[in-house]
């Protein structure tokens, strides 16, 4: 079994069903609790959990590793857990799926702008025909589901950027770092702001229902697969492949979150196939061969 913990496509669909399920768990959060509820539980509940590694290992840690970690736990663990519970109280969540599949896209864009990482010309053509199979999963699903307001499409692609950075601030400045120290460090980090908001957003004084319990317990699953473990997962890939190609499961999520849209009440047509093909064409060109790709920073 730990064996399969060390194949990299083993740990990438276990992440792509964990996290393509995280946005069907939050539809179903929000008919209870707010957007600014669901983000802070996550991240606040994967703190208790973890803080008994992460809090130890920081304080071994060096002050440079501790900045580089908070900063990658905002871009990647704090600011998208709002962004897209806010999103999706206006868009559904199959293409809150979609929308995250624009993340491997940021990484070769950003990762190039901001480090000098050098991609390899089918990685480049893997990643644009993954992007065109997502913006037909995205066109066609919007013909049969509400229509989308621009401002907060834009929340969720602003949070796949958002991973994006952080993604390559691990692979790039936090190499020499376990990733379960990343992990559980960057929830020890970010709980302390999120019980804050748990406080103020009143939370604590939801009335206790048959409604309520559910939605917790979804929110309880969404945290702890879909944000604590999950993360860890995440952040190992990363470290022992590269950025780009850990962020390739943002293009098997949709799949995950169009199926469960389904299941849903959604409809489906030929067109989700399609789209599904292509994702996946464009996750084998941009696969890497080396354990260790070459990167330039500047």
């Amino acid at each position: 079994m730990l064996t399969l913990f060390k194949n990299k496509w083993f740990l990438l669909i276990i992440m792509a069903i964990t996290w393509g399920s995280s946005f069907i768990l939050i539809k179903k959060s929000l008919t209870v609790f707010s957007p600014y509820e669901i983000g802070a539980f996550r991240v606040g509940l994967s703190g208790i959990i973890l803080s008994f590694i992460g809090i130890p290992a920081l304080l071994k840690m060096k002050m440079r590793d501790a900045l580089w970690i908070a900063a990658a736990g905002f871009f990647g663990n704090f600011l998208p857990m709002f962004l897209f519970p806010i999103a999706q109280t206006k868009v559904s969540s199959s293409l809150a799926g979609i929308i995250n599949s624009l993340e491997p896209i940021f990484v070769l864009v950003l990762g190039f702008m901001l480090f000098g990482i050098k991609s390899k010309f089918t990685q480049i053509i893997g990643a644009i025909i993954g992007f065109f199979g997502a913006v037909t999963l995205l066109y066609f699903s919007e013909m049969n589901t509400e229509e989308t307001q621009l401002g907060y499409t834009l929340l969720m692609v602003l949070a796949s950027a958002s991973y994006a950075v952080s993604a390559l601030i691990i692979k790039l400045k936090l190499q020499e770092v376990k990733s379960i120290h990343i992990s559980s460090s960057v929830f020890s980090i970010w709980m302390i702001p999120s019980f804050f908001i748990l406080i103020f957003s009143g939370f604590f004084s939801t009335p206790i229902n048959d409604q309520s319990i559910e939605a917790l317990g979804y929110m309880g699953v969404l945290s702890i697969f879909g944000t604590a473990i999950g993360i860890a997962l995440f952040y190992k890939l990363i470290q022992d492949t590269s950025a780009v190609f850990a962020s390739t499961v943002s293009y098997l999520l949709p799949i995950v979150a169009v199926i469960w849209g389904v299941l849903d009440g959604e409809k489906f047509n030929f067109w989700y196939l399609i789209g599904a093909v292509l994702i996946l064409i464009g996750i084998y060109l941009i696969r890497e061969k080396k354990k260790k790709p070459q990167v330039t920073p500047r």
